[in-house]
């Protein structure tokens, strides 16, 4: 059994601000015997005001939320992994990339969101990621953290299952899908698809997930969950932010496979014939 720890936070547009609340988030998780926390997607930084977000945004070497996480880890002999930071890559664009570090502060793995949410919604609200971030170019398994073998994804990705299928064939263990989901979506699909990935992959789901309404005007439907590969929900957080823990027993997952093997079942699908 081990024990984790979800940050479930109401980042704003401050970075040092926002340093300070995961410092502290960590100090909480590792004082409830966590061996790793989770935050959400954008953890360092929540702006939908570009041009004032890109006065703080920094290099990855640069960061300071990075650095302070990093330091924080290390004192406090925990597992870490930030949902996501905006840093920036090069030629004006930035990363929306997630961070594995281990107890010394070490980065042991990095993730770039591959799916990038463009959409228009009925409630007016209008997003394009794709207008500022440069998409991640394929899939993260980070080996060896205390949730055994950690695939990494971002918030949108969630709706796309053959990313979840390709990390559950490389063997992973849990699912890691830091989110910033909108109120309206969240309600409508946030528990039904992080149930539907673990049901499929046959593995656990780790969710941290941004909470109620932000510095810059956005509100994010909370709701951080821990799911096992039988669909059961262990954590939800509902809307209060602060640190949450649930306890994960790794041998639920073949438990639950030899049950219903579909993994092992899975084969190349041909193409559609046409008549």
């Amino acid at each position: 059994m081990t024990r984790i720890a979800l940050f479930q936070s109401n980042t704003g547009i401050n970075p040092e601000a926002n340093a300070q609340s995961l410092v502290g988030a960590i100090a909480a998780a590792a004082g409830g015997g966590a061996a790793m926390l989770f935050t959400p997607e954008m953890s360092g930084l929540l702006d939908r005001d570009s041009q004032r977000a890109a006065g703080n945004l920094r290099p990855e070497d640069e960061d300071q939320v990075l650095a302070a996480c990093r330091a924080a880890a290390r004192d406090h002999g925990i597992w870490l992994h930030i949902g996501s930071l905006a840093v920036l890559v090069g030629d004006g664009k930035v990363a929306n990339r997630g961070y594995v570090i281990d107890r010394t502060g070490e980065i042991r793995g990095r993730y770039d969101k591959i799916h990038l949410f463009d959409v228009d919604l009925p409630t007016g609200e209008s997003w394009r990621e794709s207008a500022t971030y440069q998409r991640g170019e394929g899939p993260v398994l980070v080996n060896g953290t205390p949730v055994g073998k950690l695939g990494l994804t971002i918030c949108y990705d969630l709706r796309f299952p053959g990313l979840f299928a390709r990390i559950a064939e490389a063997d992973s263990d849990v699912i890691a899908v830091p989110a910033a989901f909108t109120v309206p979506t969240g309600r409508a699909h946030w528990h039904i698809l992080l149930r539907a990935r673990a049901i499929e992959a046959g593995l656990f789901v780790v969710a941290a997930a941004q909470v109620g309404r932000h510095e810059d005007g956005r509100r994010t439907f909370g709701h951080s969950l821990v799911v096992d590969p039988w669909g059961e929900v262990l954590l939800d957080m509902a809307d209060e932010v602060g640190v949450g823990f649930a306890d994960i027993d790794l041998a639920r997952i073949s438990d639950v496979r030899s049950r219903i093997p579909a993994l092992a079942h899975r084969r190349p699908i041909p193409a559609i014939a046409a008549h």
